[in-house]
């Protein structure tokens, strides 16, 4: 049975507060225990302890990082969230350049509006540019 695009889009709102909260373990609690994610065709990170230690890498490079929900769509059991996520790599051997930059997650979902799959994308090439050269 298709998912309630309201729930979707109450959901995808959480997962960018989440993110901005910075509590690796509120990120992943939004997957499903063997939920996965890959980004930029990287291997799949698996599992919510494994998927919590890929935002926590974030928060490492960016302490003051915010990512925001810019749009969302939905088809039944699939959405697409569209974030823009902006902060300054002060972590550890940081630059101190500000960063934005977007992109968006592909998701699969679970009846229960859990995370099964997430297929992310971002401009590599650009961000890399930001952290070295700022926005």
């Amino acid at each position: 049975m298709p998912l309630n695009p309201a729930d979707v889009q109450s959901m995808a709102e959480r997962y960018a507060d989440a993110w901005s909260s910075h509590s690796p373990e509120a990120v992943a609690s939004f997957y499903e225990e063997d939920g996965r994610i890959t980004i930029n065709d990287g291997d799949p990170t698996v599992g919510r302890a494994a998927i919590a230690e890929v935002a926590k890498s974030f928060y490492d490079e960016f302490p003051d990082l915010v990512v925001r929900l810019d749009k969302l769509r939905v088809a039944g059991n699939s959405a697409v969230f569209l974030w823009t996520l902006e902060g300054t790599n002060s972590g550890p051997g940081g630059t101190g350049n500000r960063v934005k930059v977007s992109g968006w997650e592909a998701w699969r979902l679970s009846d229960e509006v859990r995370v099964i799959v997430s297929d992310g994308r971002f401009d590599a090439v650009e961000y890399e540019r930001q952290i070295a050269e700022g926005v």
